[in-house]
């Protein structure tokens, strides 16, 4: 039996190519199950929803469309409606996709053990490729002449989705995060840690603001939850919603803290400098919007939140920091770059959670990505230049 199982990998050509071939099997059937997985799983959760609607709701079959466009909207799609163009990604269904994508290939890699470039880039080109075709073969399914699907937009934010998701998923379960870190000049690992820890503390924080607002303004949610009808159906449809929208409401806060502010449409402005309110969607998240034009001490707290960043960031890079990687000048050098990271990565947040509902008055929703970053990078920056040079000396000493 043995004997027979060694010679098996020679059938049908090489033991190579034999061992690629399943790899690239594997790795297909992993990428295109994050897609059939997920939709499996919105679609149910629709059409439960759907089932608590006393008026009988959509049919199977709209919700099954409507967990398609879904799907397409969290991986950055546009979709063409009568009142205008809809191109708003709730983040938190964008992420799953993200982390099945990420998992997919790195599972794959550790399941066959791929450590180098060249055994893992067939992975990741396999996941890419079936991850891009089975989400335009969605796009196609779900396209209607009331609700059309820009192609072109789709397939690219698809495209740079599982390269970004699935690259990471090879590097961190092949082992060569670390090599790239290396490649790198300074300390390149470290710097990518701070960063991180900078930017999940920012996350963090400002979701704590959400929440502040949100318990501050019980009443208001209430009747938000309850005022569309529905019972239980319109309820649920909207907690659900809201929730997939979190990590966007948290990303509008950034521009709070960082002092541009956001825009919920042409009407609605939430700033240190002032508030302007307008028309909104009736969310539960909208009732953390303020109820007057006055500005809510909560904004101005909020102030804090871009250098409280910026101390962690600076704290971690300073305990991570080699023997080899200089003293305390380097490191409030490096808490700069470090900052500055997080300026960077905070923007970019702030870019993919932006959006519009339309051509009318929510034309423009979210923060400034720009003007965020720049802010969020000066405060973070000086913040974890003086954090990373205490931790640093007090690490050394």
């Amino acid at each position: 039996m043995t004997s027979l199982l060694t010679r098996l990998p020679s059938l049908g050509g090489s033991g190579g190519s034999a061992r690629r071939r399943p790899v690239g099997w594997l790795a297909g059937g992993a990428a295109l199950a994050v897609t059939v997985l997920g939709l499996l799983g919105l679609g149910l959760a629709l059409v439960v929803v759907q089932t608590l609607d006393p008026d009988g709701g959509l049919p199977i079959g709209s919700s099954a469309r409507l967990a398609g466009q879904l799907w397409l909207l969290a991986q950055g799609a546009e979709l063409q409606l009568a009142s205008g163009p809809l191109r708003l990604a709730p983040l938190l269904l964008t992420l799953l996709v993200a982390w099945g994508l990420s998992r997919a290939a790195g599972s794959v890699v550790g399941l066959r053990e791929l450590r180098t470039p060249a055994d893992v880039a067939p992975v990741l080109a396999v996941v890419v490729g079936t991850h891009v075709a089975a989400t335009l073969a969605l796009a196609l399914l779900v396209d209607t002449p009331g609700a059309g699907v820009g192609l072109p937009r789709t397939v690219l934010s698809a495209l740079v989705l599982a390269l970004v998701a699935a690259g990471w998923g090879v590097l961190r379960d092949s082992g060569l995060s670390a090599a790239v870190a290396d490649r790198f000049p300074g300390p390149g690992t470290a710097l990518a840690q701070a960063v991180i820890a900078g930017t999940l503390t920012l996350a963090a924080c400002c979701t704590a603001v959400i929440a502040v607002a949100l318990v501050d303004d019980v009443a208001g949610v209430s009747r938000l939850i309850t005022g569309l009808g529905g019972a239980s159906a319109g309820a649920a449809g909207q907690v659900g919603l809201s929730l997939l929208l979190l990590p966007n409401a948290t990303a509008a806060v950034m521009g709070l803290a960082a002092g541009p502010g956001f825009l919920v449409g042409a009407g609605t402005l939430v700033s240190v400098g002032g508030v302007t309110l307008g028309s909104v969607p009736a969310l539960p998240l909208m009732a953390a919007l303020p109820d007057t034009q006055a500005v809510p001490l909560l904004a101005f707290v909020s102030q804090a939140l871009p250098a409280l960043a910026g101390l962690v960031t600076g704290a971690v890079l300073g305990r991570r920091l080699g023997d080899a990687d200089g003293g305390t000048v380097t490191a409030a050098l490096w808490g700069v770059v470090a900052g500055v990271g997080v300026g960077v990565s905070s923007g970019l947040w702030v870019l993919v959670a932006a959006g519009r509902l339309g051509d009318g008055a929510l034309a423009e929703v979210g923060a400034p990505a720009l003007a965020t970053g720049l802010a969020i990078a000066a405060q973070a920056g000086i913040a974890a230049a003086l954090s990373a040079a205490v931790s640093r000396w007090r690490s050394r000493g």
